[in-house]
């Protein structure tokens, strides 16, 4: 009996899908270490870091991850940010107000975009915009 094939190289993960986009960003996966309260007292700092990480470019989205039947939250968070380098993510996990707070611990993966599709709606008129 052959045995399953469990992993490929990410060089022929590419090859394979030359053709589509290949945009390389890295996901920060953040856990409570110990409860919620933790949590809560660095929320402020977490989120002004956020923000400044939007603003400069580096955040490509965040936000927090419900429990799986969607009715509450128990401190999981996902971060997925532009970095050089998965050293380079990680050293901006590391600067999270929250984690080095020891209110969540974190793993960075690499994570490449192939497929996908975003929608802005601009109404012109009333200067508005929706992502749909």
């Amino acid at each position: 009996m052959t045995e399953p094939l469990r992993s490929v190289p990410a060089a022929d993960v590419k090859q394979a899908s030359r053709e589509m986009l290949q945009k390389q960003l890295y996901a920060i996966f953040t856990s409570p270490v110990d409860g919620m309260a933790p949590v809560f007292e660095h929320l402020e700092a977490h989120l002004a870091y956020q923000v400044q990480l939007e603003a400069d470019g580096v955040l490509y989205s965040a936000g927090p991850m419900w429990t799986d039947d969607e009715q509450s939250w128990e401190g999981d968070g996902l971060v997925v940010v532009r970095a050089e380098t998965r050293e380079a993510a990680i050293r901006i996990a590391e600067a999270d107000p929250m984690h080095k707070a020891g209110a969540r611990a974190f793993r960075v993966r690499p994570w490449m975009i192939n497929e996908g599709s975003v929608t802005v709606r601009l109404d012109l008129s009333s200067q508005r915009f929706e992502i749909v």
